[in-house]
């Protein structure tokens, strides 16, 4: 029976090992397709007679191993799959006649799809989607309208994006739009959560506090508060004391501008910028014409005609009746100004603040009690002398750099430690959360280590056992009388064919005078507990009685 079971069951592994056989490898042809984009797949590959079928939720055309390369180039070479995501090259398919709005569109379509593209590079980002607002840019507007863009992102599951991930995103997107500003480019997640900061209301850029500033102020601290127990720590113990910083940073940009402008110098001293001098002489000059000839009729005439001497100087003209002009009366009445501008001494001041400067620091520091022994050897808990909390107040603020023009405070307080009396849990060995980890990633394998070897032990060898062990089928038994079984027995040699000793005790000897019921019932005694002994002694008897015969 047990080597029937066995046997069916080496025969089920061997049909399931030769149906898994026949089988091929499935391997992934292409995962996360369009609807669009699998359909033309599968058709194509329903013509070229290639055998597929769909992963576990339809997210992959899957199709043999040894044909993945193959159909891969295969389908390159049509075209497919095109992708849900449309580039530059929808400019490649301008139609004749196409408007300049299509032109635009197109162009702002393959933007978006580039952009797009780009974005999914991510390893986080699962898919995209870029929205572009490109306005209308005309000479005769006096303010343009600038450019915006929305981002839509959705990401695999368990994945997020840091800040400065979502930084670039921001800045791909503004670098790759002329008159973009980053401002003006929002990032949105699958949920409608808003990644970026847009600068507007007290949610952006304006109002927000930036990570780095945060990361800056929370690593000042934590140096601060390093230096303090560096300091403490070998006076009191190591776990004896514990101490807090917060820092109050100034993270704002100031400009001043001053200008400053110094007294008047001398003349001597002081550049001159400009000067101008007017001078004027003459009757003119005292604003007034004098005049001059006879009054009446005689001093309206018309001049007389000039002369032209040949020799000596020419006469002056003058009207008929008036008197020469001489040189004394030239420089009548006359006038002088003169005006010097000086350069004025002025010194213009600019002055930017740092960014990220300490307005105030504070320090909380706990210090235990000090442990000290007494005469008999045991310890007690003691308070520390004011001496020693000055002594470690003084060495607080010097570690710190304590400013109190600025408002910085220290305070140090001595006070007993609490100690936690409750004890650890011990769980035992099987209960360890690790143990049982451990026990069920080698449950599986052990399991089928434990049935394969019931199988073979149990079924398979002890099968294989009886028939290597077994001998032919011995006929049967002939009831023969008792005298006639007794001479048999006494001229058959039964001690070199018994299998065993215990066997030819069984038999009776043929010396011993037993009664014949005696003797047949040990027989079959004997029969009984050594069969195959038995079985050669009837095959002795008739192998002998058939050489008798010849």
């Amino acid at each position: 029976m047990r080597l029937a079971v066995g046997a069916v069951v080496l025969v089920a592994i061997a049909i399931a090992a030769i149906v898994l056989g026949r089988q091929p490898d499935w391997r992934v042809l292409y995962a996360n397709l369009s609807d669009k984009d699998g359909g033309a797949v599968v058709a194509q590959l329903a013509t070229m007679n290639v055998p597929y079928k769909y992963s576990e939720g339809g997210g992959a055309v899957m199709v043999p191993s040894d044909k993945v390369h193959d159909v891969r180039l295969r389908l390159a070479s049509q075209g497919l799959p095109k992708g849900s995501v449309a580039g530059f090259e929808l400019m490649e398919n301008n139609r004749f006649g196409m408007t300049q709005f299509q032109e635009k569109l197109s162009f702002q379509r393959g933007l978006e799809g580039e952009l797009t593209r780009s974005i999914q590079a991510l390893g986080s980002v699962q898919s995209a989607r870029v929205h572009l607002a490109l306005p209308n840019q005309n000479g005769f507007f006096r303010e343009q309208q600038k450019p915006s863009a929305s981002v839509l992102l959705s990401l695999y599951p368990g994945r997020v994006l840091e800040r400065s991930q979502i930084a670039g995103i921001v800045h791909l997107v503004a670098s790759s739009v002329p008159e973009l500003s980053p401002g003006a480019v929002s990032v949105l997640d699958d949920s409608g959560k808003l990644l970026s900061n847009t600068g507007d209301g007290p949610g952006g850029a304006a109002g927000a506090v930036d990570g780095q500033q945060l990361a800056y102020v929370q690593q000042l601290e934590q140096q601060y508060t390093r230096r303090i127990l560096d300091i403490l720590e070998p006076v009191v113990g190591r776990q004896n004391v514990k101490a807090q910083v917060t820092a109050d940073v100034d993270f704002s940009q100031t400009e001043a501008t001053s200008e400053e402008h110094r007294p008047n110098l001398a003349a001597d001293a002081s550049a001159v910028r400009s000067q101008q001098t007017v001078e004027s002489h003459g009757a003119a000059a005292a604003g007034a014409a004098a005049a001059t000839g006879v009054p009446g009729a005689t001093s309206n005439q018309p001049p007389a005609p000039p002369s032209a001497p040949i020799n000596g100087a020419a006469a002056p003209l003058a009207p008929t009746g008036t008197a020469a002009a001489t040189p004394d009366a030239a420089k009548a009445p006359g006038k002088r100004e003169s005006i010097i501008n000086y350069e004025v001494d002025k010194t213009v001041k600019t002055v930017r603040g740092a960014t990220g400067q300490i307005r105030r620091l504070s320090a909380a520091v706990v210090v235990n009690y000090q442990s000290i022994a007494d005469a008999q050897g045991k310890a007690s808990a003691t308070a520390l002398t004011p001496q020693q909390i000055e002594q470690m107040t003084a060495l607080i603020r010097e570690t710190i750099g304590f400013n109190k023009e600025r408002g910085d405070s220290v305070n140090l307080m001595n006070t007993p430690f609490l100690v936690d009396a409750s004890t650890p849990v011990d769980l035992p060995l099987w209960k360890r959360p690790e143990v049982l980890d451990l026990v069920r990633s080698f449950a599986w394998p052990v399991g089928l280590a434990v049935i394969g070897l019931i199988v073979l032990f149990g079924l398979v060898r002890p099968g294989m056992k009886a028939i290597a062990v077994a001998a032919p089928v011995a006929p049967a038994l002939v009831p023969l009388p008792g005298a006639q079984l007794n001479a048999m027995v006494a001229e058959t040699p039964l001690r070199p064919a018994l299998a065993s000793p215990e066997a030819a005790q069984a038999l009776p000897s043929p010396s011993q005078e037993v009664p014949e019921q005696a003797r047949l019932e040990g027989a079959r005694q004997m029969a009984r507990q050594n069969p195959v002994a038995v079985a050669n002694i009837v095959k002795s008897w008739v192998n002998g009685d058939a050489a008798a015969g010849a």
